[in-house]
């Protein structure tokens, strides 16, 4: 899309008044503390799917540990053209370029996977996989700008197995900027420990599982840190408790309310 240029001169005097009424109208405040509501919007949307978040990762790899486990020759998931068949005890890699618009969120993604393939008895008993990643995205409560790591274990490639289990990290930093509230802008750094995070087969729908968050970052104000716990309930719905107050999040959308 071509952006379109305009020069055109105006009198300092009316520049003056133009800046000064934008103030005036809830520009963007980077001296503005953060609230407990914004951390929780930056948590939610390190989660859910539509940017970029851990249930996007999740659902990734339960994809490839699924047709890992199902396929005979450990046939293991390409996102690429090209279909790559790992042995147990290699590691390869791929990646994924993605952007799109979903329920009134923007987004623009890149991963970069590897996927190390353990067995036992020969049999693929689990994937290690570490993601690399940047990204962005614009929602009606916050926008972003991230990059960051996954590094995370999923259990349950037996075929006795009825549900995947994911343990691990994920962790994103970048700038963002409220569009609620006071208007806080500045740098932010999500982390999330995954503890026994469970997928059901074959349908890869979270089903349960914790997750322990850390929401921390700078504004012109100063810093800020917040800690919070999330319970993945299922139905594409989590519980997130900041401090005192508890959110329920769709883990698709980022949206959530609060309780």
């Amino acid at each position: 899309m071509k952006a379109l240029k305009f020069i055109f001169i105006v009198p300092v005097a009316i520049v003056a008044f133009a800046v000064s009424c934008k103030k005036d109208n809830g520009a963007q405040n980077n001296t503005a503390k953060v609230s407990t509501d914004v951390a929780a919007d930056m948590a939610a949307s390190a989660v859910s799917a539509n940017s970029f978040g851990f249930v996007s990762i999740a659902d990734n790899i339960s994809s490839n540990a699924q047709i890992t486990s199902s396929a005979s020759g450990q046939a293991t998931n390409s996102v690429t053209t090209n279909t790559a068949h790992q042995a147990c005890g290699t590691t390869i890699a791929d990646s994924l370029n993605f952007t799109g618009n979903s329920n009134s969120v923007t987004f623009s993604a890149f991963y970069k996977f590897t996927r190390t393939l353990n067995c036992n008895n020969n049999n693929p008993d689990n994937v290690v996989t570490t993601a690399v990643f940047r990204g962005s995205y614009d929602g009606p409560r916050i926008s972003s700008t991230d990059a960051g790591t996954a590094n995370v274990t999923i259990g349950g490639l037996s075929s006795s197995a009825t549900s995947f289990t994911i343990n691990g990290g994920y962790d994103r930093k970048g700038s963002f900027t409220s569009k609620v509230g006071n208007k806080a802008s500045g740098s932010s750094e999500v982390n999330i420990s995954i503890n026994n995070v469970i997928l059901t087969k074959p349908l890869r729908s979270i089903t349960g599982g914790t997750a322990a968050i850390t929401i921390s970052g700078t504004t012109a104000s100063g810093s800020f840190s917040f800690t919070g716990n999330l319970v993945f309930n299922g139905n594409n719905q989590a519980t997130l408790t900041v401090g005192t107050s508890v959110y329920i999040i769709n883990t698709l959308t980022g949206a959530y309310t609060k309780k």
